[in-house]
């Protein structure tokens, strides 16, 4: 781990976990307000954001002062992945499921265009932070809905 700090400075990771930091404190928010969307989704997007403009940075001062803009294809890749996570969110009865898939699909082409990239240390880590979001977050949530539930049950009549 000491190895992956040392190689694209610890800022990088310090942005990926701010990111996903506070994509949980949105995600907790609006799941509470009962929300389709929730905590791991809020947090999969904000990190995903992140992993995007991390990679463009590093890529753009690689390639300075070149008239190739790689870029110009990630931005395609980044569209594309959009149109991939559309297909995998569905509607029916009131009801939408998908949405995390979705998140998980785009920050997915983030960990492919880190690796295409050659930022094989920056797609480990944010691949970690994936499944962190996936496992952890989805046990934090299902105990956020048991609470949740339990205050729909107590009578607040005054």
């Amino acid at each position: 781990m000491q190895q992956i700090f040392n190689i694209l400075g610890a800022d990088v990771f310090v942005s990926l976990f701010i990111a996903m930091g506070l994509g949980i404190a949105i995600g907790v928010e609006r799941y509470l307000a009962g929300k389709t969307a929730g905590v791991r989704t809020y947090t999969l997007v904000s990190m995903g954001s992140a992993l995007f403009v991390i990679i463009s940075q590093i890529i753009t001062s690689r390639f300075a002062g070149q008239t190739f803009d790689p870029m110009r294809m990630a931005a395609q890749i980044i569209a594309a992945v959009g149109f991939l996570g559309v297909g995998a969110i569905f509607h029916k009865d009131n009801q939408v499921s998908g949405v995390t898939t979705a998140a998980g699909l785009w920050v997915s082409a983030g960990v492919g265009m880190a690796c295409g990239f050659g930022l094989y240390s920056l797609a480990i880590m944010a691949t970690l932070l994936t499944l962190f979001t996936f496992i952890v977050l989805w046990f934090i949530e299902k105990q956020i809905r048991k609470f949740s539930r339990q205050d729909d049950t107590t009578n607040h009549s005054l």
